[in-house]
């Protein structure tokens, strides 16, 4: 064997000096581009189908391409050191800024000529230093009064029990302690905040339940599904012995018992899988419900591009709201006004006013991609969220232009604004923010390995502010995690 690569070599001897030439011994730009060329040829030669003109042509613009890139390279080298070289300096003039400065004031008053002098012979230099300084200072002085106020987060308890993602978290009326999920596994749970055990299941959809509200003042609840229905079923709950049942109709007993002995939920959670009511019409997905003030009557959203606003004691369409191009994402009602609002992929959200017999509508336009959630505050406001990674809040009585913008780096999701204006917003990428209704930016909630959402955060909830309870703030997503936090905070009144 060795005698035959040395036979193979005396056969080729151009070829085996080029190749064993190593790339630092040569020193001209030519016998570079030749030992380049002729390596790459004899790489490519056994396997390639490539013309040799062309694989030197290719080769030619690949060098040319590589000058460019060590081109810039250098560029960017220097004009790094150029900016390095002026951070120094101005580092060095601000030193001698303050120096002078603090100089300045152990003057006494008999030697201001003196300094007068002083400063009539540095001229204009000096005089652009002690701006500079005088300028720095202000912002320093700036900065400090626009401090967000002091905030503790801390995660408390987590709910699990569902078997898919999580679409919507709700808080019920002050002096209930629970909370409603609803879950793309068909189902809706209502939970004890304190104890964090599932007191109900609701199973009577046929598909995801992508909503949950609880009545204002009586003890029923409000679902979305896609299964293109809405229903209401009663949430009633005894906490030593819960029990499933439909205040219209008694669930079969053996029909139940042979239910609970399929599912087996835990802690012998009651099922229930008989509404109240239903509400059909939609011809799509009904992404999102709400109760009108009062609760005598209901608003769906669908991805039939309608709304629709229903009556709850006779269960008719009173009202089927149309205008927007592409599917509704999101409805929100006003808490004491007979005002909604709907949110739809169209990038705009629509303000239905029904307080006079014939309603009106305001369309908002201010988003380039999907309107995720819109939802009213205690005032006369909007806060809108988008896929566009922004959130927009609006006064009611001027749409033309949003009163403040909050950028961030994911899409925000169905968002929550506490009755003191913090607004707390869902991301994407698994980050929940706060803020004030002026964008101020107030906190993050801690995310680490150990706690926080593994994945996106779909949608958050204000819990009382008033009750001693431990938990004040709610997050839920596909992770199939509900999250209890403890939030303070302490907003100046606008």
């Amino acid at each position: 064997m060795p005698q035959d690569v040395v036979q193979n070599h005396t056969g080729k001897p151009p070829k085996s000096k080029r190749i064993n030439i190593p790339r630092v011994q040569s020193n001209t730009e030519s016998e570079i581009h030749n030992f380049q060329s002729h390596s790459f040829r004899s790489d490519m030669d056994a396997d390639s189908l490539i013309p040799p003109l062309f694989r030197a042509r290719l080769h030619d613009l690949f060098t040319q391409i590589e000058k460019e890139f060590e081109a810039l390279y250098t560029e960017n080298v220097n004009l790094q050191e150029k900016i390095d070289n002026l951070n120094e300096k101005l580092e060095r003039e601000s030193y001698i800024g303050d120096k002078q400065s603090y100089d300045f004031t152990d003057f006494d008053n008999s030697s201001s000529k003196s300094l007068s002098k002083q400063k009539s012979v540095t001229g204009s230099g000096s005089q652009k230093i002690k701006t500079a300084h005088k300028l720095k200072a202000q912002t320093s002085k700036i900065v400090s009064s626009f401090k967000g106020p002091t905030v503790s987060c801390s995660l408390v308890r987590e709910y699990s029990g569902h078997k898919d993602g999580i679409w919507e978290v709700a808080v019920a009326r002050p002096g209930q302690p629970v909370i409603g999920t609803a879950a793309a596994d068909h189902t809706a749970c209502i939970w004890s905040i304190e104890t964090g055990r599932c007191l109900l299941q609701y199973q009577g959809h046929l598909g995801s339940v992508n909503s949950i509200r609880f009545h204002p003042s009586r003890d029923l609840v409000l679902t979305a599904s896609g299964d293109q229905t809405a229903h209401i079923w009663q949430a009633v709950v005894t906490w030593d012995q819960p029990k499933g049942h439909s205040s219209e109709e008694d669930i079969d007993l053996c029909e139940k018992e042979e239910y609970e002995e399929e599912v087996a939920t835990s802690e012998g959670t009651p099922s229930l899988r008989t509404p109240v009511c239903e509400f059909t019409g939609h011809t799509g997905v009904v992404m999102a419900a709400d109760w009108l003030p009062g609760g005598e009557q209901v608003i769906t959203a669908s991805w039939d591009r309608t709304a629709s606003l229903y009556d709850v004691e006779t269960r008719e369409l009173l009202q089927s709201l149309s205008g927007h191009d592409q599917e509704l994402t999101h409805t929100s009602s006003h808490p004491t006004q007979r005002l909604v609002v709907t949110s739809s992929r169209d990038t705009t959200f629509r303000l239905w006013d029904f307080r006079e017999p014939i309603h009106s509508v305001s369309v908002f336009q201010g988003h380039t991609e999907t309107v995720t959630s819109a939802v009213f505050t205690k005032e006369d406001k909007v806060v809108s969220g988008s896929d566009d990674r922004s959130v927009k809040v609006w006064d009611l009585r001027n749409m033309r232009s949003p009163l403040a913008t909050i950028r961030s780096d994911s899409a925000a999701n169905r968002l929550a604004v506490s009755s003191s204006g913090v607004v707390a917003i869902p991301h994407d990428n698994r980050q929940v923010r706060l803020f004030d209704l002026g964008g101020q930016r107030i906190a993050r909630l801690p995310r680490t390995s150990r706690q926080g959402h593994r994945r996106m955060v779909s949608c958050v909830a204000w819990g009382d502010e008033n009750a001693s309870l431990s938990c004040n703030f709610f997050s839920c997503g596909f992770d199939r995690l509900i999250l209890g936090w403890s939030i303070n905070t302490c907003l100046k009144d606008s």
